[in-house]
C-alpha cells in the first residue's frame, strides 16, 4: 500500500466501504465483488485497497481476535505483529515495574502500544514508514494518552519516559512479497541500539525465537514463548522490567492460561536411559531455552538420546510444558519392512514425528503406500544413538 492509497482508504468513503463488507470469504467470487463494487460507483483502486484490507482483517483474527475487525494492516506489518494476549503480558511487565511512560520504538502497525495503551500506560510510539504510521496513529485512535510518531527509533527524544520497547524489523516488502530478514545486522533498529537502550533504561526486545543464542546479552532475561503449540518469540529484557535472578524462561501459552519455566542458567540435560513406557515432545519454549533437564527431572524422566529433544519414563505425567505419547511397541527403523507392518495393521494414515533423523515425513509417507482405515502416530528418532521408530497415541 502507498500513500495514495492509504489517504483514500482512510477517507470517509473508504472507511464507510470497508465496515460495510461482509467478512472475508475466501471461496467468494471475488471478480463478482469487484465488479458489483465498481458498479457502485467506486473508483478501482479504492475497491482494491479495502477488498485487500478486507482479508488482512480476516488473517487478522487470529492475533487481534475482534479487535482485527476494526483495525487497519500492512502485509508486514500483520506478519510481524504480536498476539494481543502475548502483547498483553509485555504490557503487563511494564505495568508492574511502575513505568507510567514507555516509548514503543518501531511499533508497526501498534500491536504492543494498543496493549500498553489499553491499561492506562501513556505511549510513545515511533515507526520510521510513513504508511504503517498513519496505520498505527489509526489503530491507536481510541486510546488519548498513546501518540504515534512518524520517525526512526534512533531519533526519538527519550526524555521523561520510563521505559522502552523494541520490536525491530525483521520483514521487507518488495514488488507485493514480504521476504523474512534472516541476517540480525539488517534489522531496524538495529540490535546494537536496542541492547545499548537496555543498559540506560528498562527494556524489553521482541525477536524471531529462533534467533541465535550468542547474540543474548549476558544480563538480560530472555524468555521464549509458545502459543498454543506455536513458538512465536524471543523477548529479552533489562533493567527494571527483567526478573532478578532469572536469565532463562519458557512461557508456555494454552488458550487463556499461561505457564512458565524459569531459571538463572541454561539447565543441565538429564541423564539417558533406555526407553520407558511414556515419550514426552517439550515445547518449542522449553526446548530454545535449554530447560529440558530441568522438567525432566521434576518428572522423573530421562533423555531418550543425548542432544535429541525427546523424554522417556516408566509412568505417565501431565504437564503444560511437554505433549505426551504412550509407547505402543517398537517397529522395524528399515523403510520396506516399516512399510510391511504398517499395512499388516491397517493403517491408512499416518501422523509421522521425527527427531535426531534426517527425513521427510511428506516424502516418506508418500513411499509407505499406506491402505486401510487405521490412524496412527509414529516418531522417528533415535535412543542411545541408534535409530527406532516408535508406534505411539497420545495421552
Amino acid at each position: 500500500m502507498d500513500r495514495a492509497e492509504l489517504v483514500e482508504l482512510l477517507s470517509p468513503e473508504g472507511l464507510t466501504l470497508l465496515d460495510g463488507l461482509p467478512d472475508w470469504d475466501s471461496k467468494a467470487d471475488i471478480v463478482k465483488t469487484v465488479a458489483d463494487l465498481r458498479k457502485q460507483g467506486h473508483p478501482p483502486t479504492l475497491v482494491a485497497a479495502v477488498l485487500s484490507q478486507a482479508k488482512l482483517r480476516a488473517k487478522a483474527g487470529t492475533k487481534f481476535g475482534p479487535f482485527a475487525s476494526r483495525m487497519l494492516f500492512t502485509e508486514a506489518g500483520l506478519e510481524q505483529a504480536t498476539r494481543l494476549k502475548v502483547a498483553a503480558l509485555h504490557a503487563g511487565r511494564f505495568s508492574r515495574a511502575g513505568l507510567g511512560h514507555v516509548a514503543d520504538l518501531g511499533c508497526g502497525i501498534g500491536g504492543d502500544a494498543l496493549a500498553m495503551a489499553a491499561i492506562d500506560l501513556e505511549v510513545t510510539a515511533a515507526e520510521a514508514d510513513e504508511v504503517t504510521a498513519a496505520i498505527a496513529a489509526y489503530n491507536l485512535t481510541p486510546f488519548p494518552r498513546a501518540r504515534v510518531l512518524h520517525e526512526q527509533a534512533e531519533r526519538v527524544p527519550l526524555g521523561g519516559i520510563d521505559g522502552a520497547w523494541l520490536d525491530p524489523a525483521r520483514r521487507t516488502t518488495a514488488g507485493g512479497t514480504t521476504r523474512r530478514i534472516t541476517d540480525a545486522s539488517g534489522y531496524s533498529p538495529s540490535l546494537d541500539f536496542a541492547f545499548r537502550l537496555g543498559e540506560r533504561m528498562p527494556v524489553g526486545v521482541k525477536l524471531g525465537p529462533g534467533t541465535d543464542r550468542e547474540v543474548i546479552p549476558s544480563d538480560a532475561e530472555a524468555q521464549w514463548v509458545s502459543v498454543d503449540g506455536d513458538l512465536v518469540e524471543l523477548g529479552v529484557w533489562f533493567g527494571l522490567v527483567a526478573r532478578p535472578g532469572i536469565r532463562r524462561a519458557a512461557l508456555v501459552v494454552r488458550g487463556e492460561a499461561a505457564h512458565e519455566l524459569t531459571a538463572g542458567a541454561d539447565s543441565e540435560d538429564a541423564p539417558v536411559g533406555p526407553l520407558g513406557d511414556y515419550l514426552y515432545e517439550p515445547d518449542g519454549a522449553v526446548i530454545r531455552a535449554r530447560l529440558i533437564g530441568d522438567l525432566a527431572r521434576a518428572h522423573g524422566a530421562w533423555m531418550l538420546s543425548s542432544g535429541i529433544a525427546y523424554l522417556t519414563a516408566d509412568t505417565a505425567f501431565d504437564s503444560p510444558f511437554a505433549r505426551g505419547f504412550r509407547v505402543l511397541e517398537r517397529l522395524p527403523a528399515d523403510e520396506r519392512q516399516l512399510r510391511q507392518a504398517l499395512a499388516a495393521r491397517g493403517i491408512g494414515t499416518l501422523e509421522i514425528k521425527k527427531r535426531g533423523v534426517d527425513v521427510d515425513p511428506a516424502a516418506l509417507r508418500t513411499r509407505l503406500k499406506l491402505r486401510g482405515s487405521a490412524s496412527a502416530t509414529i516418531v522417528l528418532t533415535r535412543e542411545a544413538g541408534r535409530h527406532v521408530t516408535l508406534l505411539v497415541e497420545r495421552i
